[in-house]
């Protein structure tokens, strides 16, 4: 089985940018996710017409360079370490920054929501989008339109910026309490399915995720939110400021 340092862009929910870094020397200029069918031809990112995991399918990374290695050739492969850190920042805040979205909207349901890890009404996954995770940051994308309306959530008189600060409130506190991360591993696949793991005060909090992450909410420093609501969408923008 062939091994990589570097985290691939996933096609089927992009969020994540590729990892940056070399290989042999060489600049790696993109890092996706590819699958080989029966036919042994590679397709690569959106070029992909099944889910990860598909059966019948082989599944590896694909490391985009400028120009090609010699076959056989051993090479190093270095990830920018930076980079990734940066993108862990934002990936981890993004998930914490969905919880606690999620705590703070729990009054607004009329019916019973499926709830996240930590009880309460999962708005995260209800409504959710898009998801671009960026270096110290993200930006989610949540539609509240007719369907959220008939799964019982009303954003009648919604003010994005209390939100924000009761989100920012929550955020301050998870990130004091010190709180240990980690991505739990079934398998060394590329298709295994992977699932964060943060040991909040509020309880243990879960997300099914691929990501890459820090390991402790002290490293993110500070975390903060902006909402904004517009045609029905709330967009929130979290923003680490490590120290």
């Amino acid at each position: 089985m062939s091994e990589t340092p570097f985290h691939p862009l996933d096609h089927t929910w992009p969020d994540q940018p590729a990892d940056r870094g070399t290989l042999g020397g060489r600049p790696v200029l993109d890092c996706v996710t590819g699958a080989v069918d029966d036919s042994g031809e590679i397709l690569l990112g959106p070029a992909i017409p099944v889910r990860r995991g598909a059966e019948g399918w082989e599944w590896l990374v694909v490391h985009v360079t400028a120009s090609p290695l010699p076959v056989g050739e051993e090479v190093d492969l270095e990830v920018d370490r930076e980079h990734r850190t940066a993108l862990s920042a934002g990936h981890t805040a993004c998930h914490l920054a969905a919880l606690a979205l999620n705590a703070v909207l729990a009054d607004r349901w009329r019916k019973e929501a499926r709830p996240d890890s930590l009880g309460n009404p999962d708005f995260d996954q209800a409504a959710i989008t898009s998801s671009r995770i960026e270096p110290h940051g993200s930006v989610d994308v949540y539609r509240l339109g007719k369907s959220l309306r008939k799964k019982g959530f009303s954003a009648e008189n919604l003010d994005p910026a209390q939100v924000a600060a009761q989100v920012n409130e929550l955020l301050a506190g998870w990130v004091a309490a010190d709180a240990p991360v980690h991505v739990q591993v079934p398998g060394p696949e590329l298709t295994a399915r992977r699932t964060w793991h943060c040991s909040l005060p509020d309880g243990e909090a879960s997300i099914p995720c691929g990501g890459t992450h820090l390991t402790r909410t002290s490293e993110l420093g500070r975390v903060s939110v902006v909402l904004t609501l517009d045609d029905a969408a709330l967009t929130m923008r979290t923003t680490v400021s490590m120290c």
